[in-house]
Order: structure tokens, then C-alpha cells, then sequence
């Protein structure tokens, strides 16, 4: 597809050019220039007011069977040694809404070796029904086996939305899948709605967190998500509640990865995703020293290490301990921001905890907006004047 120009049409109004999102179109004497930034995305052709402006060789989206628009809701119920991760159960939350909404089932695909205690627990959690993969070769996540395994679940069950938790293991899997059953994957989402036909309107944060994209996949199913853990809140459990189980007919388990060894991973401590508190530091703090004060300050509060985007890369800390948009999105008790200036990608990965601590020299630093409680200072004379009063108050 390329866009072209009718130019008896054409009344160099400009409207095109700024219309353009990446810059790609320049006024000429004759009209208006593309270069090679543009993405044939029809911004342009939209805004032209004479219609001087169309794509060619667009062709017309395909329409979805009848069978497609009315499958399930499911969610990939992720399980590591036999615990299923808190994603799964958020998203249990959020599919029985969208499933009630649709007036369909919410059910889970469950993979892996000896997980029969588990199914019971999905559908207390709010699952109608439970597909279970069950294999030896499927006991430890592998992205070739589990895209076998899911592909196939899809095309025997054809569901209309399925839901992946934002893990590492799901960010690897749901595009692999996607790509295989040739449907749209929308990444990190935030919030989901329907429209009158019953699209699944995926929110998502777009062009560095500095707005909001709504997408839709009206013409291929099924619907593909994922989401970040701590975005909705986990449902309540019904004990005692009802649902069908149903035993997966796997396909030929045909790997092209081999498993050499299992390392558990070293304990460091609260997980950063899942602490009821956690104490992250920023460049305001000055120095990596100044940061282990940071990391001071957890350890008597028996708190999360996070950091902002901006430490990490002066290597201060690692990357498991980045909170943002391209890191961890938590929701925890407390969060204690020491150093932050709170730009808006910080801030989407932190804004549902319960109540933020903001400590910053800065009285004009966005992250008071959003701040429960703010002391103004500098983060390395007051972090120290914290760990004191909390040391003494636990020896009396």
C-alpha cells in the first residue's frame, strides 16, 4: 500500500502535513512530499478536505464468521511450581466482567504436570470452566510447547478474548501464539471496554506514557491481551463454587528447545511485584551511595528495593527493580518515592499503590500531584532521620 495524491484536487492547504503523527509530509510547490518515515497509516488522508489524498491498494478487511464474535472469555491461568501467579487471579477479575457484559463463559487454560489441585481454585476465583494441559513435557514453561498447546486449544475452542498476564513467560508466549493464529496481540493494556458490536476496546498507555491508545481487533479472533500484574484488583474468592473441568487433547509434543538445567532463582529479597511496601529511589538522590540508603531503609521497613528508569541506566541497581512503564507495575500498601521527580512513565507504574510517600527537594516536582503524604527535603538527610526514628520506635 502507498499513499498518492490527486494533484487537480490538491489546494495545498497543509492540512495533511500537520495531520502527519511522524513528521513524514512536507509541503511542495506541488503538493505534498513523503518521506521514507511515512507508515501509510491514512492520518493524512483523513484530515485532506478535498479528498485529494487516498491509499492505494488498500484492501478490504475481512469480515469475521458468525462463529467467532460469539466464543468465551479465557484467561491463561500461569503456574509456577504448582502456585498460581496473583495476574492470573486479577485477570479472573476482569474476564468475569467482560464474560457477564458478552453473556458468555469465562474459562482458563491451564498448562503444565500435576497441576489437578488447581482448577478448583480458578473456578472459585470465578472461572465457568478449566481446560487442562496436562504433560511431564509441560511441567517447566517452554515457549515452543506452550505455543503448541495454546494455538491448538484456540483453534479447537475458538474463545472471542484471551486475556495473558504481562509476566516474562507471558510477554514471550502471547505473541508467538498470535503471530500462529494470525490475530492482533495488543501489549501492556490498563483497562478494557466493549463497544456496540462487542469488540474488546484495549486501553493502553502509547508514544512513551504521554497518552492513552484505545485498540481494536474487529475482524480476527480471538481478541489477544496481555496486562501487567496489579492492574485490576484480585476478585473475591466463592468457596464452594461450581465450574467444568475439561481435559485437553494435546497435540504431538514436538520440541525444538532442550532443557539443560533448572536454576531456582536467589532469594533478595520481598518480590518487588507482590511487597506490601516498597521504598524506591530516584536520581534526585544524587549518587549510588546515596541510594543505599534506599535500600537501608527497605531492609528495616522489610520493604521492596524499586528504582526509576533513570537509575538503572546509570547502573545504580539492576533492572528487576525498575517501577514504570518499562519495568514493574506494583500496587503495594506504601510506596515511598525518595528522589523522584515523578515523570508520567514512574508514575504508570506506581499510581494504584494505597498511599505514596513523597520525598523530593523540589516543592514543584510532579509527584506531590499524586502524593498521599510529602515531606520537601533532601532525600539523604531525611531518609536517615527515618531509619533513626523507626530503629527507635521498634526498640521501645
Amino acid at each position: 500500500m502507498e499513499i498518492r495524491l490527486l494533484a487537480d484536487k490538491c489546494t495545498i492547504c497543509g492540512a495533511c502535513e500537520a495531520a502527519c503523527p511522524y513528521d513524514a509530509v512536507a509541503m511542495g510547490a506541488d503538493g505534498p512530499e513523503l518521506s521514507e518515515e511515512c507508515t501509510v497509516c491514512g492520518a493524512c488522508v483523513e484530515a485532506c478536505p478535498t479528498e485529494a489524498i487516498y491509499i492505494a491498494g488498500e484492501k478490504a478487511s475481512p469480515q469475521p464468521e458468525p462463529r467467532d464474535a460469539a466464543g468465551d472469555v479465557w484467561v491463561f491461568a500461569e503456574q509456577r511450581e504448582g502456585q498460581l501467579l496473583d495476574v492470573v487471579l486479577e485477570l479472573l477479575g476482569e474476564g468475569r466482567r467482560l464474560a457477564s457484559e458478552l453473556g458468555v463463559s469465562l474459562a482458563c487454560l491451564l498448562l503444565g504436570d500435576s497441576v489437578d489441585h488447581l482448577p478448583q481454585e480458578l473456578i472459585e476465583f470465578g472461572a465457568d470452566l478449566v481446560y487442562v494441559g496436562s504433560a511431564p513435557e509441560l511441567k517447566h514453561y517452554r515457549d515452543d510447547l506452550y505455543a503448541q498447546v495454546m494455538e491448538h486449544a484456540v483453534r479447537q475452542h475458538r474463545p472471542a478474548i484471551l486475556l495473558i498476564g504481562g509476566t516474562a513467560n507471558g510477554r514471550s508466549l502471547a505473541p508467538r501464539v498470535a503471530a500462529r493464529l494470525e490475530t492482533g496481540l495488543t501489549a501492556d493494556c490498563t483497562g478494557f471496554a466493549l463497544d456496540e458490536d462487542g469488540n474488546l476496546l484495549q486501553t493502553r498507555p502509547a508514544f512513551g506514557g504521554n497518552l492513552m491508545a484505545t485498540i481494536r481487533c474487529p475482524h480476527h479472533r480471538p481478541q489477544m491481551a496481555t496486562v501487567r500484574p496489579k492492574v485490576f484488583p484480585k476478585p473475591a474468592r466463592q468457596p464452594g463454587r461450581e465450574g467444568q473441568v475439561i481435559a485437553l487433547e494435546l497435540p504431538e509434543l514436538v520440541p525444538w528447545q532442550r532443557i539443560l538445567e533448572v536454576v531456582e532463582e536467589a532469594d533478595t529479597g520481598p518480590n518487588l511485584a507482590e511487597a506490601d511496601i516498597v521504598v524506591a529511589g530516584g536520581r534526585g538522590l544524587g549518587s549510588p551511595e546515596n541510594f543505599r540508603l534506599v535500600e537501608e531503609l527497605a531492609s528495616v521497613l522489610g520493604a521492596a528495593v524499586g528504582a526509576s528508569r533513570s537509575v538503572v541506566d546509570a547502573g545504580w541497581v539492576s533492572y528487576p527493580h525498575q517501577v514504570g512503564q518499562t519495568g514493574r507495575t506494583v500496587a503495594p500498601k506504601i510506596y515511598i518515592a525518595c528522589g523522584i521527580s515523578g515523570a508520567i512513565q514512574h508514575i504508570v507504574g506506581m499510581q494504584s499503590s494505597d498511599v505514596i510517600v513523597a520525598i523530593n527537594s523540589d516543592p514543584d516536582a510532579p509527584i506531590f500531584s499524586i502524593a498521599t503524604y510529602g515531606i520537601v527535603g533532601k532525600a539523604e538527610e531525611v531518609i536517615p532521620a527515618l531509619i533513626r526514628e523507626i530503629k527507635g520506635s521498634s526498640s521501645q
